[in-house]
């Protein structure tokens, strides 16, 4: 089942590079189950905050008809950045795993390292490097052909 829920953390990430889209995508689940799923639309919806985890989170908390996720895994195939790392905590997620670090952008275990301030009020188990080349060539790939102008936008 695990790797199963990152496999599908993939596939929203391969929607995300087929939208345009940075590829990022996430899965939360919750006592084996899938709650919701998403992957990045920043771009489509015309939102900074439209991550992956945002956007999972939200569907989540709908799903669940609760602002708190207590008892939820969240998996994402690149390391949240700070906005999402902080959302993780608000929502109180049990525990993150995660693709590849994010060594410019990251804010778990790289970066800010939201989760290990004293003004974090929770932080969850921290699971990293499940899948992380085969996130990190996603993202490579996908900048590759941004680079090239075969991806337009931002």
């Amino acid at each position: 089942m695990f790797n199963s829920y990152m496999d599908l953390a993939f596939k929203e990430a391969q929607s995300a590079a087929d939208r345009g889209e940075v590829p990022v995508g996430a899965v939360l689940v919750k006592d084996n189950q899938i709650i919701s799923r998403a992957g990045n639309r920043t771009l489509e919806m015309n939102d900074p905050t439209a991550h992956a985890e945002i956007m999972t989170i939200r569907a989540g908390c709908e799903a669940l008809d609760n602002q708190r996720l207590t008892g939820c895994d969240l998996y994402v195939t690149l390391e949240p950045c700070p906005m999402c790392s902080a959302a993780i905590s608000f929502a109180r997620i049990n525990r993150l795993y995660y693709g590849a670090l994010d060594e410019k952008s990251g804010g778990a275990e790289s970066g800010i390292r939201y989760f290990s301030h004293t003004t974090c009020h929770h932080a969850p188990e921290i699971y990293g490097g499940i899948g992380a080349r085969k996130s990190a060539e996603l993202l490579r790939k996908f900048f590759a052909k941004k680079r090239s102008g075969a991806i337009l936008g931002d």
